[in-house]
């Protein structure tokens, strides 16, 4: 049952997605690809029909915005660097390219003109005549951006450029280096479309490149992602880079040897990135160059290639890569500035704080070429974008996974009806890049419809410590959180229940080899309401120990935060979407602690709730002004040995009822706690009913059913069902 949520037993049930170590060599499965087949949403939902114009109007932002920093020769100067760096005039060019050529903001013409010609100039040099030696990158936006002004150009300052683009590739790059090498196969398969390589010698390098090299890089099946081994744990940022240029090699029309091969695994690999996407539409944190504006837009290109690529054999999936897209280009713009001179510009990472202070940067971060790529790809994301296609809704936005990946990316994720998890098993332990990336233990906690930046959306790893959502205990008077303890600590992932609106997952948390400490145990149910954590210290040593709450307080601005003795919420504004951390235990106590914690999206205010009961429950509220206020809330909720109840619904073993939706694991359900069953199934089921006013308007399961409910003590006959077909029961 590759794409059944669970496979069911008679006592217990594990997730559909397993990990895999990954290998050397790449093997085509027989089975078919990760996906997840449930349609039906636990939230009403919505299509977003953000146009394709939206795109060019953002473009034009940023291109206005470069001008202000262009030379007399074309080049774009970095702001704070004071000197042209890496890609960013090719990518400025290519964008203003985008632009005149869907006849907006013609004024720009004579920049982009100026910036072709330096650019071409330059690459014309070779390698060590191209800023920074980055000829890999300038590649795809020369030869992509010379259409696009070939009716705008005088004709023989064109055909210079034209020439000048012939430059062998081995003079231009450096060659060989992990994702980069992929820009080069991108870029140089367009140059063999555009009459500028030739194909024969393109083809033995792309071939050379893949078998040799990047093939290596592809993580084992069924999940092939791309492996840049850049950082440890491995970098799930950059990974939308290599993927991202291997699907646009194909998508270009590569037909070598090796181009069925990287075909299913580019496709499969962005099939499977789409359930690592968080509901608002960010790619997922961890590893180098994590939480930086430009990667969301890398899964806002691959998704829109890949829409256009299933339209014709997949309506539905191609739907959920259209709104997965437009989910990605929207969850950016809370990053765009509009302040003065840098109007129109976005910030490197997603926080509002100088960027002269460099927050959450790699040591390659820099303000122009980060927002160079994100107009490129931006720019080419317009371009891929060009049939109308109805938006589904995405993986994200559905839920009902559970998944884990491979060793060397060691972080899990699950969502139930939009609430969605990233935990880290593994952390860093030495920086690289300028930055620490990945903190031991849950790092994202964010929820379909509701601003995910309070979740918090990433821990924190410094020199100075660590904080994600994780067990703390007491070691020689000091207390120690799990996210410091990246060299002693490792956890494990094991999944009870992954259905579309309940997941139980568990994590376990014990020392490496030769390493010394209690281990703990942090049981999670997942619902679309929010995320109920149980931990207990499941060693038998004498130590004090808690849980570590991660509290968003300042991301360049100051939240509004307020911290109780059995609670801490977080927010923006006092009418704004809010974040709260409650105790459940009567004697639990929440403890501030001094020092806060600077993560890539702003300051986290470790917050260590103790109680002398044997298991810390917590429950994480994220909630909006349709929800129940936080005080009412606090006070329905009641842990119960199979789950918990609370205003918003409740979870019974594997059953879950809520105000929406209910569903979970089985053959029956009490959908208003009367003591009698609403709904029978012929048969145990994954299954998920959206509700209105408590009455079931749709159903969906994973399998042949038969379905029988009662309204009002009538009993509807038996009302069959196909399995991941949803039928709606309106009248």
């Amino acid at each position: 049952m590759m794409y059944s949520s669970i496979i069911r037993g008679t006592s217990c049930s594990i997730a559909l997605f397993v990990w895999f170590h990954a290998s050397s060599k790449v093997v085509l499965p027989a089975e078919t690809e990760p996906r997840q087949l449930f349609h039906l949403t636990a939230r009403p939902w919505r299509p977003l029909e953000i146009q394709r114009e939206r795109y060019l109007d953002v473009i034009e932002g940023l291109c206005r915005f470069s001008i202000r920093h262009q030379n007399d020769q074309g080049a774009i100067i970095d702001p704070f660097l004071h000197r042209e760096h890496q890609y960013a005039t090719p990518y400025f060019a290519y964008a203003v390219g985008t632009l005149i050529a869907e006849g907006r903001a013609t004024d720009l013409s004579s920049h982009g003109i100026l910036a072709m010609e330096h650019a071409t100039v330059c690459f014309d040099g070779g390698n060590a005549a191209i800023p920074d030696k980055h000829g890999e990158f300038f590649i795809a936006a020369l030869t992509g951006a010379l259409p696009l002004f070939q009716n705008r150009t005088p004709t023989a300052q064109w055909e210079r450029w034209h020439d000048r683009l012939k430059k062998p590739q081995e003079a231009v790059v450096q060659g060989g280096k992990n994702n980069w090498e992929t820009y080069l196969l991108k870029g140089e398969w367009m140059r063999v479309k555009a009459g500028l390589a030739k194909q024969e010698a393109a083809v033995a390098m792309i071939e050379d490149a893949w078998t040799a090299r990047q093939s290596k890089r592809i993580a084992a099946a069924p999940f092939f992602l791309y492996h840049d081994r850049t950082s440890v744990p491995d970098t799930l940022s950059v990974e939308a880079v290599g993927r991202g240029n291997l699907l646009a090699l194909i998508h270009l029309g590569y037909d070598g040897p090796s181009a069925g091969e990287i075909r299913y695994i580019a496709e499969t690999a962005t099939r499977m990135s789409m359930l690592l996407q968080d509901p608002s539409g960010q790619s997922p944190t961890n590893g180098r160059t994590d939480d930086h504006v430009w990667v969301d837009i890398g899964y806002q290109l691959s998704f829109e290639v890949m829409a256009e690529r299933m339209l014709a054999s997949d309506p539905w999936l191609a739907g959920q890569y259209r709104r997965a897209a437009i989910l990605a280009f929207q969850n950016t713009l809370r990053w765009q500035r509009s302040d003065g001179e840098w109007a129109g510009s976005f910030f490197v990472t997603k926080n509002h704080f100088d960027p002269e202070l460099r927050v959450g940067h790699q040591t390659a971060s820099q303000y122009s070429n980060y927002n160079g790529s994100l107009m490129f790809h931006l720019a080419e994301a317009f371009h891929a974008r060009h049939s109308i296609i109805v938006e589904r809704p995405a993986p994200a936005e559905v839920g009902g996974f559970a998944i884990r990946l491979d060793d060397e990316f060691s972080t899990a994720f699950a969502n139930a009806g939009g609430m969605q998890v990233q935990a880290n098993l593994r952390g860093e332990t030495s920086e690289g890049y300028g930055n620490f990336w990945t903190p031991l233990g849950i790092v994202r906690m964010s929820r379909s419809g509701w601003d995910t930046r309070l979740g918090p959306s990433d821990g924190a790893l410094t020199r100075d410590g660590g904080v994600s959502f994780a067990p703390t205990y007491a070691e020689d008077g000091r207390w120690l959180r799990m996210a410091d303890l990246s060299e002693r600590y490792k956890a494990n992932w094991d999944v009870a229940l992954a259905s579309p609106v309940l997941v139980r997952v568990s994590i376990s948390y014990a020392p490496r080899a030769n390493s010394t400490g209690p281990t703990f145990r942090q049981d999670l149910v997942i619902t679309p309401d929010g995320l109920l954590s149980t931990v207990v210290k499941t060693s038998t040593e004498d130590a004090k120990w808690g849980v570590t709450w991660p509290i968003l307080e300042n991301d360049g601005h100051p939240l509004q935060t307020k911290i109780d003795p059995r609670s801490a919420s977080t927010s923006y504004a006092s009418d704004s979407d809010v974040q709260t951390f409650f105790a459940i235990n009567d004697d639990a106590e929440a403890i501030p602690e001094m020092q806060s914690l600077r993560s890539t999206y702003g300051d986290l205010r470790p917050v260590r709730v103790v109680t002398s009961a044997p298991a810390n429950h917590t429950f994480v509220y994220p909630h909006t002004s349709s929800d129940p206020e936080i005080a009412k809330m606090h006070e329905s909720i009641t842990v119960t040995e199979i789950g918990y109840r609370s205003l918003l619904g409740r979870v019974d073993g594997n059953l879950y009822v809520g105000r929406t939706a209910a569903g979970g694991m089985g053959s029956r359900i009490d959908l208003d706690n009367d003591g009698r069953t609403d709904v029978t199934f012929s048969s145990p089921c994954v299954f998920i009913l959206q509700l209105h006013h408590g009455k079931v308007t749709a159903v969906e399961t994973d399998s042949d059913v038969t379905m029988t409910k009662t309204e009002t003590e009538t009993e509807t006959e038996g009302i069959t069902l196909k399995a991941f077909k949803p039928l709606s029961l309106t009248r």
